[in-house]
C-alpha cells in the first residue's frame, strides 16, 4: 500500500486526544523526530498546540511521523482543529515532509510554548509503549 509521512506535534500523537483520528485513519507511526531550528510553538486555549514556521527566534520541536494513505489524508486534515493546516516541514536532518501547521491567525494572543520543546513537554503527557 502507498502511504505518505506525516509529522504531528500535538494531540494526534500516541496516547493523546485525537490519536484514534490518526487510528482511523490508517495511520502507522514510524518514529519520533524534531523539526529544524526553525519553529515556534503556541497553545491554542491549553486544548492543542499551533506550530509555525519562521526565519529567526525558533527552535527544534519534538514531533512524530506517522505513515498514512494518502486517500486518508484530507479525512484527517477535515477532523483537525480549525486553523490547522497541512503544509511542509524540515527535520532536522534537513528532509521535509508533510506536517500539521497553523494559520498565523490562530497564534494571536494565546500563550506562547516554544521554550517548551513539545507539546508533550508543556502538558506533561509523556507516553510509554
Amino acid at each position: 500500500m502507498e502511504t505518505t509521512l506525516l509529522a504531528v506535534n500535538g494531540t494526534l500523537m500516541r496516547g493523546l486526544d485525537l490519536n484514534p483520528n490518526m487510528i482511523a485513519a490508517q495511520g502507522v507511526f514510524v518514529r519520533e523526530d524534531q523539526t529544524d531550528a526553525h519553529y515556534r510553538l503556541w497553545s491554542i486555549g491549553d486544548r492543542h498546540p499551533g506550530m509555525i514556521r519562521v526565519a529567526e527566534g525558533g527552535t527544534s520541536v519534538a514531533l512524530e511521523i506517522w505513515a498514512l494513505p494518502p486517500v486518508s489524508l484530507a479525512g484527517l486534515l477535515l477532523s483537525e482543529p480549525s486553523g490547522l493546516s497541512i503544509g511542509k516541514v524540515t527535520l532536522r536532518d534537513g528532509t521535509q515532509v508533510l506536517g500539521v501547521l497553523a494559520e498565523p491567525w490562530l497564534v494571536e494572543n494565546q500563550k506562547e510554548i516554544t521554550p517548551h520543546g513539545s507539546w508533550r513537554a508543556y502538558t506533561g503527557h509523556f507516553y510509554s509503549a
